[in-house]
């Protein structure tokens, strides 16, 4: 089957063409994306609506569908987008309607983090699975929630939001509430963190090679300390292990809660598993039900560079076919 893609994002938006099977998905053709910013919402729907229409001319076959990812809040069940916070003026936004209506193509919306666990269940680190979550890990921290074999979206679309759990009475902030699961596991949490380490050893006296005057301080960013981390910088690792042992308890809780099969970690836990993970490891080990960790495991997303892509096109896919199994 053939589908199209829309990737709807705070930096970019973005259509493609995919072509699907049960266990395969391959991108047949992408249009060039357009930069969120530099368009109106009505702008951007405009283009949007012209490159569905030029994926379904590159089609062999007509597409399916197409299936809309974007960060929330959102109302899936009425296809609109409700003023994401990282889409400025998109508020209230018929998005469905404003793309079926032009191309005569069914459409689904679908928040970014559901469609991407849509994505790693179907074609990625989730494939086999019938219960699993998927964490953003990268800007934020969200979640999208498999059960059963079913996305779970909850009563109101905000099922999984894991970044809003308090870990801590303190502690960077993130979802606006300080010691909260995203602001100890995001990229602004942990340069948030590092910050707070940094500054200690700065007031002690110490010259860290990681930021060795107060002044730099605010340029620090999650990247610098995964770099020097990798580099074996000591305090960087001490940096990683602190949010390391966070992440252990965020993931504890939903263990223990949920009993997944498997739980997809994206972004940064990719590229610093190695460092973030022993002290998670170890928490997870002293705060879980042995039954629950022990069906569990932990690993890092597979689909990276290409996921947006995909997990818009698997949108697609998953409700053509739960429309046609009702």
């Amino acid at each position: 089957m053939f589908a199209i893609g829309v990737d709807i994002g705070g930096t970019k938006c973005a259509v493609c063409l995919g072509q699907m099977s049960e266990d395969s998905v391959e991108i047949l053709y992408k249009c060039t994306p357009h930069p969120t910013a530099s368009f109106s919402p009505e702008e951007m729907i405009h283009r949007l609506s012209e490159d569905v229409r030029d994926c379904m001319a590159h089609a062999p076959d007509r597409p399916v569908g197409i299936g809309i990812s974007c960060g929330g809040p959102l109302d899936s069940r009425t296809g609109r987008i409700l003023s994401p916070p990282n889409l400025p003026g998109w508020d209230d936004i018929p998005i469905v309607e404003r793309l079926q209506a032009p191309t005569g193509l069914p459409a689904w919306l679908c928040n970014d983090a559901n469609a991407c666990a849509l994505a790693e269940w179907r074609f990625g680190a989730g494939r086999g699975c019938s219960s699993m979550l998927f964490l953003t890990f990268g800007t934020g921290l969200g979640a999208g929630v498999i059960l059963d074999g079913h996305l779970y979206t909850g009563a109101s679309d905000m099922a999984g939001e894991l970044g809003h759990i308090r870990l801590s009475e303190s502690g960077p902030v993130g979802y606006g509430k300080m010691g909260s699961f995203e602001g100890f596991c995001s990229g602004g949490g942990i340069a948030q963190l590092a910050r707070m380490f940094l500054l200690q050893e700065l007031q002690r006296g110490k010259k860290p090679d990681l930021c060795p005057h107060v002044e730099q301080l605010d340029t620090i960013t999650t990247a610098d300390v995964g770099r020097a981390a990798q580099a074996g910088d000591p305090l960087a690792l001490r940096i990683l292990q602190a949010a390391g042992e966070q992440l252990g308890k965020g993931l504890s809780i939903v263990i223990d809660l949920l009993n997944p099969e498997r739980i997809v970690i994206g972004s940064i836990f990719a590229r610093c598993q190695e460092q973030l993970w022993p002290a998670a490891e170890r928490v997870i080990a002293e705060e879980t039900l042995p039954a629950a960790r022990a069906a569990c495991s932990v690993v890092p997303c597979a689909l990276s560079e290409s996921v947006g892509d995909i997990a818009a096109l698997t949108v697609a896919l998953y409700y053509q076919e739960k429309e046609n199994h009702i």
